[in-house]
């Protein structure tokens, strides 16, 4: 990651707060742990606990990537819901607006995923030594040359849905890695996590959280 990383200065925008977890819209451009060096300090992460000391970690969005996260208020929390993600018994739900125009109204991608070492992070699609990566997808609405779709991944590898939209031949617009020509050309990386669901830590009840795409 290049120096001229200019986090937005948005305030923390609380989707919902317990004894037990907190829920945030994350903004695109803001990392969600520190990066190496003074100049990545800031990130989602410090200012989630500069307003909850004891909020921890529990999953991650890329830096470009904007929507639903959750944080643990406690050890026990951060267990519970690891394990969630862990076991796929969270659902995501992704917008994004693709390059082109796709063919057909709904699908399912299964191809395996591998960091691509000489150009990390980049991911690339590797049948052999990959890890199962699976998004399903729906289209949402058709422009004259992009398309708005959801993305519902079941598996959370790194860069998945990134990966598996390019594979399609329609990749995420605004893309740094993924995309080239126009695609690119866009202020921001159409990728939002519009909703989450979960079980909630100490009582098990289902609890959905939304956040609606900026774009």
């Amino acid at each position: 990651m290049s120096s001229d990383y200019n986090p937005p200065k948005d305030p923390l925008n609380i989707l919902h707060e317990d004894a037990h977890i907190i829920v945030v819209d994350k903004p695109s451009g803001l990392l969600t742990v520190p990066g190496r060096g003074e100049h990545l300090a800031d990130c989602l992460m410090s200012r989630v606990q500069a307003a909850f000391p004891t909020a921890l970690l529990v999953h991650r969005l890329d830096r470009d990537t904007s929507g639903v996260m959750v944080f643990a208020q406690n050890a026990a929390a951060q267990k519970n819901l690891g394990q969630q993600f862990e076991n796929r018994q969270t659902k995501k739900t992704y917008i994004a607006r693709v390059w082109g125009y796709v063919d057909g109204e709904e699908g399912t991608i299964d191809l395996p995923l591998i960091v691509d070492w000489p150009n990390r992070p980049k991911q690339i699609v590797d049948f052999e030594n990959g890890k199962p990566a699976i998004t399903d997808w729906k289209v949402a609405k058709r422009g004259d040359r992009e398309t708005r779709m959801r993305l519902m991944p079941r598996t959370g590898r790194s860069h998945q849905l990134r990966v598996h939209m390019q594979s399609l031949g329609h990749p995420i617009l605004g893309d740094p890695f993924y995309s080239d020509g126009e695609a690119r050309e866009f202020p921001r990386l159409m990728l939002h996590s519009e909703e989450l669901r979960l079980k909630h830590p100490e009582d098990g009840r289902g609890m959905r959280f939304r956040a609606k795409a900026p774009f």
